[in-house]
């Protein structure tokens, strides 16, 4: 009898750790889709700021540099704070650095400061960073080992389906204001600057919702309780950012992650002026085409690689997704037309696992050090505000923005060697 009842325990833990951990990645898993979606609004922020301010590519890339640098900067401060405070904590800063960064939109839209809109977007990334540096590793942990990479691809899934959102519903929200520009040439300076204002205005409303779903979120995780997850053994207290650097397996995953990123940043945040010029469509034209190409063709790409882990080790299939994008990144420096949309719609669904991907393979077997690992991979994300400016940079010098196209070209070389040997854990 007393078996009984022991076994019956045990079997209504298990099953109540089961539901609890479902909730809880349910919950890990919007928050995926809520910075997802965050920034896939800077390709429609980046030509309708271009606009507003007349800006130059390059300056109008440092919307991208302004989010990109938080990840370097708060990437280890984010690790300190989970590894002092846990999890929940981490996740509850970052939800409420989020929600004050999307308020800061109406200040800035009010005062007509680029500058402001570009603090703004930094405070925002900040809140993002931390949240990436919780969500990662713990959608990665919360459950069996042996599907952690297949788990967080899982999770990253719907971040692609913020991606397919954001550009359609930012474009009918922030673009629907815009003005040619022979429309804008045609008047007066004081009726420009009228007209200039009403479009950097545009953005208040979208960004006020967004601030107050992620303060609605903030407050869910307040009151809800987060499994404990365990990190593994092997390194105690001590652990520091040196000491997990010396994880060679960890090292070359913050190369590939810096390249990855910065080369995602630059397809995704460039696609509307890209398609543009390549193509010679309209801004509206691209932004639909941002959503129900790129951005489908990322959250799709996302679901057919978790299928496919099933039966091709990731690596592997990083390794040919990496190789198959800088096919890709040649063709869109020379072809024009349609036609290279869709190249950059191709590049977009190959590059969708890579993210998730580098992230496990990188905090695989660390033990202790998996806080700090995590931060530094996050960290990585500053190639995001680095990489963005040298495409910029490119495409001005030339003249031709498909030009641009040698950055993520490279980028994707250097993810397709770390698929051959930079993922190799290597123990000591």
């Amino acid at each position: 009898m007393l078996a009984y009842f022991e076994n019956h325990y045990f079997l209504n833990k298990m099953t109540e750790n089961k539901t609890s951990n479902r909730f809880a990645f349910i919950m890990i898993t919007s928050l995926f889709f809520m910075w997802g979606f965050v920034h896939n609004l800077d390709p429609i922020l980046i030509p309708h700021l271009k606009k507003a301010f007349s800006l130059s590519t390059l300056q109008a890339s440092l919307v991208d540099s302004a989010v990109f640098i938080a990840y370097f900067v708060m990437a280890l401060p984010a690790g300190a704070i989970m590894k002092k405070y846990g999890y929940k904590a981490g996740i509850l800063t970052g939800l409420a650095l989020f929600a004050i960064g999307s308020y800061l939109f109406i200040p800035s839209a009010n005062t007509q400061l680029y500058t402001f809109f570009l603090l703004s977007l930094f405070v925002i990334a900040c809140g993002l960073t931390i949240l990436e540096t919780a969500a990662n590793p713990y959608a990665s942990l919360l459950g069996p080992p042996e599907k952690a990479v297949q788990r967080l691809n899982l999770a990253q899934s719907f971040n692609g389906l913020a991606a397919t959102l954001a550009p359609i519903i930012g474009a009918k929200i922030i673009l629907t204001k815009g003005y040619s520009d022979a429309a804008l040439n045609a008047m007066t300076a004081s009726a420009r600057d009228v007209a200039l204002a009403a479009e950097a205005s545009s953005v208040k409303m979208p960004y006020l919702v967004l601030g107050s779903i992620i303060l609605l979120i903030a407050i869910i995780f307040y009151f809800m309780k987060l499994p404990e997850i365990k990190e593994g053994d092997g390194v105690a207290s001590v652990s520091n950012v040196f000491h997990a650097l010396k994880h060679r397996h960890l090292s070359w995953a913050v190369a590939a992650q810096f390249f990855y990123v910065g080369a995602q940043v630059c397809v995704f945040s460039f696609f509307i002026l890209y398609a543009t010029k390549a193509a010679g469509i309209s801004e509206m034209e691209a932004a639909t085409y941002a959503g129900f190409g790129v951005g489908m063709a990322f959250m799709i790409g996302r679901f057919v690689g978790t299928f496919f882990m099933k039966f091709i080790p990731p690596v592997k299939l990083l390794m040919i997704y990496s190789l198959i994008c800088s096919v890709l990144s040649i063709l869109a420096i020379f072809i024009t037309g349609i036609i290279a949309v869709y190249v950059i719609i191709g590049i977009a669904f190959f590059m969708s696992i890579m993210f998730p991907t580098i992230f496990s393979l990188g905090i695989k077997d660390l033990g202790g050090d998996t806080k700090f690992g995590s931060s530094l991979i996050i960290m990585a994300i500053v190639g995001g505000a680095l990489l963005p400016p040298l495409f910029g940079y490119i495409s001005d010098v030339t003249q031709n923005i498909q030009m641009g196209y040698i950055v993520p070209l490279a980028c994707f070389v250097v993810i397709f060697f770390f698929g051959i040997t930079g993922y190799k854990v290597v123990k000591s």
